[in-house]
């Protein structure tokens, strides 16, 4: 089992520091790590979608549809739409935009980005290269693993919000950043640990959003607990599959990381896959389906890489074969699910 360091003592009160950091992004996620980083941090860069984000902000002082509960102090709070004013006032960098929008993002970046640390809260793949975000940033923008970190979860935006007691996982191979990173997230109510693991974590948090989906789907079709049980179970072991497939590393699958944030986006209310398979369970099409959300579900467009990436693998992977045949070979829900439960145990 691979060590791991815990922060589990509430932070005393004290002085807020200087460290310049910013997000790029302005949905839920988004605005919930910035919430995070303000309880820590005298001033917390933002660098959200447009003008009219920036001007409903600036007025309103919270988000003006996503998270609208979260008040932020104005005076912690440094707003932009432009990336690059971003990156160059900022040392450290979290990515928080759905993964379809990044390359977007990323590519209007011209500033100097060398030695600046970049972290991914995005858990989805990028559609432009059909790759995590951590390949992303190495092989289009050079940016080195050194100067990656990966935020796992299991973190509902939501539940920060509320100031609900969360835990995050940091995962960056360099012992200064991981240090840096915890300081500026935990708080009284986010607990942070550190890991090494990142394609692991990266790559767990893109799984687990497809097996939520599975999970809303069998609650749509009126499957119990007893089966979403059983399904999850063998959710996590495809996850190891899966992962020691990728890249061999010394992790424990049963950790928060990697279990912990597969059964609460599975079982959440809060799950935006897990409602998206609830209404698939339910009849919508996938297409009505995705069409009457507001927030971006990473696990549909997820799924499609990970099934030819697990064919590509020759890996036996029932749960993610039965997904993608329901989201992109139009396959019934119901019969699918049907036969899925010959298939587990």
């Amino acid at each position: 089992m691979a060590k791991k360091k815990t922060n589990t003592e509430s932070n005393p009160k004290k002085s807020k520091n200087d460290v310049a950091v910013g997000v790029v992004g302005s949905g839920s996620f988004a605005t919930a790590i910035v919430k995070m980083l303000v309880e820590n941090c005298k001033t917390v860069h933002w660098c959200v979608r447009n003008e009219y984000v920036k001007g409903a902000i600036e007025q309103r002082g919270h988000n003006p549809t996503y998270l609208t509960a979260v008040n932020f102090n104005l005076k912690n709070l440094k707003l932009t739409t432009d990336i690059n004013e971003l990156v160059t006032a900022c040392e450290t960098i979290v990515l928080a935009t759905p993964s379809i929008y990044l390359s977007d993002t990323l590519d209007k970046m011209t500033c100097d980005y060398k030695n600046k640390i970049f972290v991914s809260a995005i858990k989805g793949i990028i559609p432009k290269v059909n790759d995590v975000v951590a390949h992303y940033l190495r092989d289009e923008f050079k940016i080195g693993f050194r100067n990656q970190a990966v935020i796992a979860g299991p973190c509902h935006a939501e539940e920060v919000a509320m100031e609900r007691l969360s835990y995050l996982t940091i995962a960056t191979v360099e012992e200064e950043t991981s240090e840096k990173l915890v300081n500026i997230f935990n708080s009284d109510f986010i607990k942070v640990h550190s890991s090494k693991d990142i394609l692991g974590n990266e790559y767990s948090a893109i799984l687990k959003n497809i097996f939520a989906i599975g999970a809303g789907i069998a609650s749509g079709l009126g499957y119990g607990d007893n089966f979403t049980a059983v399904f999850v179970s063998n959710a996590i072991r495809e996850m190891e599959t899966f992962l020691e497939s990728i890249y061999e590393a010394p992790r424990d699958v049963n950790e928060s990381a990697y279990l912990g944030d597969l059964l609460v986006t599975a079982y959440s209310l809060f799950s935006r896959n897990r409602n998206l398979g609830n209404l698939i369970g339910k009849g919508y099409t996938v297409k009505s389906a995705i069409q009457s959300m507001n927030m971006v579900a990473e696990g549909y467009y997820a799924a499609d890489s990970i099934y030819k990436t697990s064919k590509d693998k020759g890996l036996q992977l029932p749960i993610v074969d039965t997904i993608y045949g329901i989201l992109y070979e139009g396959k019934n829900a119901e019969k699918q699910f049907k036969k899925l439960t010959t298939k587990l145990n």
